[in-house]
């Protein structure tokens, strides 16, 4: 496994958009042209293709806001063709590392629907904790101390 991570450019941007999820995780997560939208409008965003060597199987997007500079690893999804074979884990723990390199902080954020099961296990075993509060979405906010 050699995970990834690529800036969305023309070479890659189809690739990005044809990323499908499980139908049951479709709810849980904006679409891949949702996210792009998003990255234009607020530039804080960085939007980014995960591939694992030269095969693109995921996307992400983080930033980091405000006065305090709250750093987030908002979308993080992976092809269902290439679930459950570690990548999400791997892909996470990456760009954990990237995400707090990038922007010299010690704490990552990210937000997930309380009914996505499968993603609170994934991050809980990463070592993210649920602080106990909820975004203005009714998102579980979840924070990763380096």
């Amino acid at each position: 496994m050699n995970i990834l991570f690529k800036d969305i450019n023309k070479t890659n941007e189809d690739m990005v958009r044809n990323i499908k999820l499980n139908p049951n995780q479709e709810g849980f997560i904006e679409t891949v042209e949702e996210c792009l939208r998003e990255a234009n409008e607020y530039k804080e965003w960085c939007p980014v293709a995960i591939y694992n060597d030269d095969e693109v199987i995921g996307f992400a997007m983080y930033g980091s806001f405000g006065p305090n500079r709250d750093t987030w690893i908002d979308r993080i999804m992976i092809d269902r063709k290439y679930q459950g074979k570690g990548y999400g884990k791997t892909a996470m723990l990456n760009l954990i590392e990237i995400v707090s390199k990038k922007y010299g902080v010690n704490t990552v954020y990210l937000s997930i629907i309380e009914e996505n099961r499968i993603a609170y296990e994934l991050y809980k075993s990463i070592g993210f904790e649920y602080i106990n509060e909820k975004d203005i979405n009714g998102e579980l906010i979840f924070k990763y101390t380096i």
